[in-house]
């Protein structure tokens, strides 16, 4: 898609009202001011706060454009570019938006930063949709003096809100600012365009009027909108007069929830010389590409005072598609609002063109956005399992794991994976990562990849047990070979489509689950131990070609006889230790006596009669030893 920025070129002025500008409310309402390249936040003229890009995470470099003069604002003079031999094809800033409708306004701009005097080529992704495209050489206004480009995106948890940026070539993308603000969430139709749509400015207008708008002017427009001069998209084979409301009062304007600002109605283009001319507007636009259309107008003429007084037809694209009374309509000095979908151009100029049938046309301003529809994006699960592994195999930068992992589809998916569209979007279905020198390990979150076909994480570094969630049941290929894998293979691994199975060369130990096995035993692949290697998992064990287990060991642990081992250990244990107690405490033989704690050993009574019963069976034991007595002695010490 090619797309021609709108060109705004930036106009100094006093500072905007705080509550006409969704710009300045700042992060609490979800509204940004990303200065790309500045290195710290600062507050603009308009009283605008401005952050430095660095807490977005973009990567690439900083810049500043090479005559920084031209440009009145600081946010200009600063860039961010991203060359793609460091930050890979694509580089992306992640805005923490949530769910909702925002409006998106970019400035770019090149001037020779880099001293190579060739204005680079790149595009732009919104929602993980294709939205601009910057195409070398850039008209020569943009390449001086920098370019605006705006538009209206939905996000939400699927479709996410990374901004990225998608090298061509050798070219490094190039970024000054970026503006974010919420919009009204029914803003130009978005009940029933807006959920699934990106609307993006090929052409906003004010006509008969110079540039307006927050940030750029004095004057207010609560979406936040930048209105440009009408002058360079007139048909010039035809003649124009302007006109305005002299001051009068305009009604219907600044209402939800578009809130097109009062300014936009005070002035206006109706036709010059003949009453029998037209208004013409030739507007570029991309072929095959639908467009929503706004006409803004208001009867500021105080001389038409009734219906029928000034009557014209609209044609878009050559195709007569209404005809308009305002006064009719809303009566004088009142906005009124029209807008109409053309789709399907085959052109790429849009005429837009009002033709007399009673009086002269009149137009206050002109809207085109371009209807681009979201793209498929990846499943969200497998979004968040592949941003968990970009962490855990720590993916170097130059790869640009940045985004959506396979979305747009005019752009291949990160580097080493492979989409296929599924059930519910996009899923994973291969990852090739081999001799990328990662050091990281794998993730458990792989285990959401349920449509994953081919893994192959060969000649790295990675450490680390493999997960369980590694064997998955789609999975066909799967080589980790040469790593520093450790621990035992999972049993998950080996499932009934798995063909080929490397692992060898890692420092993996215990027994070989026996569904992996069986793969070569079926005619597929396994490689688990080179023996021609010093560090090819030598704790491997348990099939043919590998040492047997140990007795008690399978699988990272105790065997069935193992564990009966070990039972049968711990019950003779408890049988000897019952064995003790039963000889120490328990038995009694013919001089045992009873000496039987008493239920309350703090009863004096009681330790009073245990103290009696002692003695008497003392006297007894006496009696009976001086009755049976061999030696001839008295145990009293008296001879016979």
């Amino acid at each position: 898609m090619r797309l021609l920025p709108l060109l705004l070129l930036l106009l100094a002025g006093a500072a905007a009202r705080a509550s006409d500008d969704p710009f300045i409310s700042g992060a609490a309402n979800h509204s940004y001011n990303i200065d790309c390249g500045g290195s710290a936040d600062f507050t603009s003229s308009f009283g605008r706060r401005w952050l430095a890009d660095r807490f977005f995470s973009p990567g690439g470099a900083a810049g500043m454009v090479a005559e920084p003069h031209r440009f009145p604002q600081p946010q200009e003079r600063t860039l961010r570019f991203f060359p793609p031999s460091s930050a890979g094809k694509s580089s992306c800033y992640s805005l923490p938006l949530p769910p909702g409708r925002y409006y998106l306004r970019l400035f770019s701009v090149y001037d020779n930063y880099d001293s190579k005097l060739r204005t680079p080529s790149f595009d732009v992704s919104a929602a993980a949709t294709l939205v601009l495209s910057f195409r070398s050489p850039w008209p020569e206004p943009a390449a001086r003096y920098g370019a605006y480009s705006d538009l209206i995106f939905p996000s939400s948890a699927a479709a996410g809100s990374d901004l990225c940026f998608y090298s061509l070539s050798t070219d490094a993308p190039a970024v000054a600012s970026i503006e974010v603000a919420p919009v009204h969430p029914l803003a130009y139709d978005g009940a029933t365009t807006g959920a699934d749509l990106v609307l993006v400015n090929y052409g906003r207008f004010t006509c008969g009027n110079a540039l307006f708008g927050p940030g750029f002017t004095r004057d207010a427009d609560a979406f936040a909108r930048v209105w440009q001069a009408d002058v360079d998209f007139r048909n010039n084979d035809l003649a124009y007069d302007a006109i305005t409301a002299g001051g009068k009062k305009i009604f219907g304007s600044d209402q939800p929830p578009n809130y097109f600002p009062t300014k936009l109605y005070e002035s206006a283009v109706t036709t010059g010389g003949d009453a029998t001319n037209e208004i013409e507007y030739l507007l570029p636009v991309d072929t095959r590409l639908s467009y929503m259309v706004w006409l803004h107008f208001a009867e500021i003429d105080a001389g038409i005072g009734s219906a029928g007084q000034r009557v014209f037809d609209v044609m878009l694209a050559g195709e007569n598609v209404t005809r308009i009374d305002i006064f009719k309509q809303v009566g004088g000095f009142t906005a009124f609002k029209w807008t109409y979908i053309v789709e399907n151009l085959t052109s790429s100029t849009l005429s837009v063109k009002l033709v007399p049938v009673v009086g002269r046309p009149i137009l206050c301003g002109l809207e085109n956005y371009a209807m681009v529809p979201l793209e498929t994006r990846t499943v969200p699960s497998q979004v968040a399992a592949m941003k968990a592994l970009k962490e855990s195999l720590k993916i170097p930068s130059r790869m640009g794991w940045n985004g959506d992992p396979c979305a747009p589809r005019a752009w291949d998916a990160w580097e080493g994976v492979t989409c296929h569209r599924g059930d519910k979007g996009l899923v994973i279905t291969q990852l090739d990562l081999a001799s990328q020198g990662l050091k990281g390990y794998i993730a458990d979150e792989i285990s959401h990849l349920k449509d994953l076909v081919s893994l192959n994480l060969s000649y790295n570094s990675l450490t680390g047990s493999l997960p369980p969630g590694l064997g998955q049941p789609s999975l066909v290929s799967l080589d980790i070979s040469s790593n520093e894998f450790t621990g035992s293979i999972p049993a998950t691994i080996g499932s009934s489509k798995l063909q080929t199975a490397l692992l060898n060369n890692n420092q993996l130990d215990g027994q070989v689950p026996e569904r992996l096995y069986s793969i070569g035993v079926h005619g597929g692949v396994i490689d688990l131990y080179s023996s021609d290697s010093l560090s090819g998992n030598k704790g491997l064990c348990g099939v043919p070609t590998l040492p047997a287990c140990a007795l008690f060991w399978e699988k990272g642990g105790l065997n069935k006889t193992g564990k009966i081992a070990l039972g049968a250990s711990f019950g003779f244990l408890l049988l000897i230790i019952f064995i003790v107690v039963y000889i120490l405490c328990i038995r009694r033989g013919p001089y045992d006596y009873d000496f039987e704690f008493p239920q309350d050993l703090t009863s004096i009574s009681a330790i009073s009669a245990k103290r009696n019963r002692y003695q008497r069976a003392k006297s007894v034991m006496l009696a009976e030893m001086e009755a049976h007595s061999p030696d001839g002695f008295y145990t009293n010490g008296s001879p016979h």
